[in-house]
């Protein structure tokens, strides 16, 4: 369950919220279970956070730094995650249908299980994702090796 103080602080808004995670790099941050559906985090810091069935539904979140993040089960669906950096997250069974994850880092992140379903995936970074049972009917992608998922 979300920390109630780390919700509180987000709804503070992006700036005050990557203020504080640079004064308090050794916090925990749990916000999982949380709704934060609809709400604009453009280049928030959600680095290494316990996001576990998280509500991030239409939310914007461009150029937001995942990294290393816990997405397991999240709702992603609608998000704007252009040039977001989710390298390393786990997004297994994440719910990303018709996200647009255009120019997003996703080199190492799990995506065992995940619905992409009519998400944009072209100019994403994928090296060394791992898409096994992935769901990725109708997903904007590159040419190349991705004619193999199709």
């Amino acid at each position: 369950m979300a920390q109630q103080e780390h919700v509180y602080l987000l709804k503070r808004g992006v700036i005050y919220w990557n203020q504080w995670r640079q004064e308090h790099p050794e916090a925990l941050i749990d916000l999982s279970k949380a709704t934060l559906s609809g709400i604009d985090l453009t280049s928030i810091n959600l680095s290494k956070a316990d996001l576990t069935m998280t509500n991030f539904s239409a939310a914007t979140l461009k150029m937001a730094n995942f990294k290393e993040a816990n997405l397991t089960m999240a709702n992603l669906s609608a998000t704007d995650l252009r040039m977001a950096n989710l390298h390393a997250a786990n997004l297994h069974a994440a719910n990303l249908r018709e996200a647009d994850l255009r120019e997003a880092v996703l080199s190492a992140a799990n995506l065992k299980v995940a619905d992409l379903s009519w998400a944009d995936i072209r100019g994403a970074i994928l090296d060394g994702a791992i898409f096994d049972m992935t769901i990725l009917d109708r997903t904007k992608k590159r040419g190349g090796l991705w004619g193999l998922f199709s």
